[in-house]
């Protein structure tokens, strides 16, 4: 019986022990961990380790340095149309946009043909280009003949609505998206609180800080309902100077207070209502900064545009063939000074000889390490990311239905001018 009982129990320690050696065994031994192999561009794999690959920083690795600092220009057009100069500008300096003119105006279809041309020559690149154009109103109008006119920002400012202001923002936007443009130098912030300015005048709403932060910001906001990029201008204010920066370079002796008080306030608020692009003025502020003029000065476009009003969206400099920078600067220094100051894009609107040197000027300055990549790549990421936003890409446009936006921007007028 005993002996029985010790070989039962035997039997039953073994089977214990059979099924916990089983159970152990059945656990797969420990072996090193091993990454996944990575195979470039494959996008699935990335998302699979760590942290989701941002686009914009992949698109940016996969540039060279030339195509970062292509776009960071802008430049102009010199005829009708997109001539040796102009494809050299898109297949060997990689610019990020064109500019046009009145004097690039002959007619709807010739306009239509141009920038047709310009978004086809870009075709090969996957960087879609800004196709930008200065559409005020009145006396600063780009829009082929064809056009209904469209009244002065001043003419506005006197019937002093906000959505008679969003409406004219709307139509301008209709009018220049359908002929291919994608970005608007407008609306105009400046308060024309000088009347012997000679480059402001009827291009502002009026001499009322409250008036012109209404009716600009309303602006801004109409170009955005149609897909178009409004680009604020011209910080920090040119509404009190004597001088044109066409021509010279202004001076504006105001100290920190009263631009706070006056000349930024349609500024901050465009920024806190979504503004995405600002112009800076070639206007030197020697309260702020006794050297340099706000389009290259760290204290005006780093300090206070995006620290004291925290704006990171793109800083786009006014042009920078105008007499401000031509007749007191070296044109190529200037640029890359601006660049270091805070500046996005340079616009470099006219002769392409000055276009080739601010372009060499900026890829020197990256070669011999004064400006370096990571500066490059942060302006280089707003200009991604704005571009991204607003959809841009360079399809071309097969026509114009002239009559029904002239309909449309005759409707708007004769709905609020005509009360």
């Amino acid at each position: 019986m005993k002996m029985r009982f010790f070989i039962s129990l035997v039997l039953i320690m073994l089977l214990l022990l059979q099924i916990g050696c089983a159970k152990f065994s059945a656990e797969p031994p420990e072996e090193e961990w091993k990454p996944p192999e990575h195979h470039e561009g494959d996008q699935e794999a990335d998302d699979q380790v760590g942290e989701p690959i941002d686009p914009i920083r992949a698109e940016i690795g996969r540039m060279s340095v030339d195509e970062k600092i292509g776009q960071l220009v802008m430049v102009g057009v010199d005829g009708y149309t997109a001539d040796e100069q102009v494809k050299e500008m898109i297949h060997q300096e990689y610019v990020g946009g064109f500019i046009l003119f009145k004097k690039n105006v002959k007619d709807t279809q010739q306009l239509l043909q141009l920038l047709n041309d310009l978004k086809q020559e870009n075709l090969e690149h996957k960087v879609p280009l800004f196709l930008a154009v200065d559409e005020e109103g009145g006396r600063v109008s780009r829009m082929p003949d064809e056009f209904v006119d469209i009244p002065s920002s001043r003419e506005i400012g006197k019937v002093n609505n906000p959505q008679f202001s969003y409406e004219v923002g709307r139509g301008i936007g209709r009018a220049i998206k359908a002929l291919g443009f994608n970005l608007d130098f407008a609306p105009v912030l400046d308060i024309n609180s000088n009347p012997k300015n000679p480059v402001i005048g009827d291009r502002s709403f009026g001499a009322d800080a409250e008036l012109v932060r209404s009716l600009g910001v309303q602006t801004m906001k109409g170009l955005q309902s149609e897909q178009i990029i409004p680009v604020v201008k011209h910080f920090p204010g040119h509404g009190d100077t004597l001088t044109d920066s066409h021509v010279g370079l202004p001076r504006l002796d105001h100290d920190l207070d009263r631009l706070q008080s006056m000349e930024l306030i349609p500024f901050q608020e465009a920024i806190e209502r979504g503004a995405d692009a600002v112009m800076i003025a070639h206007i030197l502020l020697p309260k702020l900064d006794e050297k340099n003029p706000a389009s290259f000065s760290k204290a005006i476009i780093t300090d206070l545009l995006r620290n004291e009003l925290h704006f990171d969206g793109v800083v786009f400099t006014d042009d920078f063939t105008m007499g401000a920078i031509t007749e007191n600067f070296d044109i190529g220094e200037a640029a890359v000074k601006s660049i270091l100051a805070g500046s996005d894009v340079i616009l470099v609107c006219h002769d392409y000889d000055k276009m080739k040197v601010v372009l060499g000027a900026l890829k020197d300055a990256v070669a011999e390490g004064r400006i370096d990549e990571e500066r490059i790549d942060q302006s280089l990421y707003r200009i991604l990311q704005l571009k991204r936003k607003y959809q841009l890409a360079d399809e071309s446009i097969d026509a114009v239905d002239v009559d029904s936006i002239n309909t449309d921007l005759g409707g708007i007028l004769d709905r609020y001018m005509k009360q």
